[in-house]
């Protein structure tokens, strides 16, 4: 079960980085304004509009490659926490043990009601 934790989280952080390099790499909507009057993007290596739609359409890919991937990892970690005998938390409460007695105040420490009031001799004044 850990190996595939591993491999999920794996995935996950790899679409992530895609996901970021992606969106670094696109253009916003105000620069296809550009294009229609010859800036130079109508050259590259997918044209004026391929560019778009296939770094638009990778993005969404990994984007769900990322939710499934967190989805799966959610899961795999609600189920390596899972008691073995299945059922509720609170079905298992009768097992776990009481709570120890309080242990008494070490001999050290004086309690509430041994702490001294004034001293015992007021009477030696010179």
């Amino acid at each position: 079960m850990g190996w595939l934790m591993n491999l999920v989280l794996t995935l996950q952080v790899l679409s992530a980085i895609g996901i970021i390099v992606l969106v670094l790499l696109q253009q916003g909507k105000g620069a296809d304004m550009g294009a229609a009057f010859g800036s130079g993007t109508s050259g590259s290596l997918f044209g004026a509009t391929g560019s778009s739609n296939f770094l638009s359409r990778t993005t969404a890919v990994l984007a769900t490659i990322f939710f499934i991937a967190t989805l799966a990892l959610s899961y795999l970690a609600t189920q390596a926490r899972q008691p073995a005998g299945g059922g509720s938390v609170m079905q298992n409460t009768s097992e776990v043990p009481a709570a120890p007695p309080a242990s008494p105040a070490p001999a050290g420490t004086p309690a509430a009601s041994q702490v001294p009031g004034a001293p015992a001799d007021s009477g030696a004044k010179k």
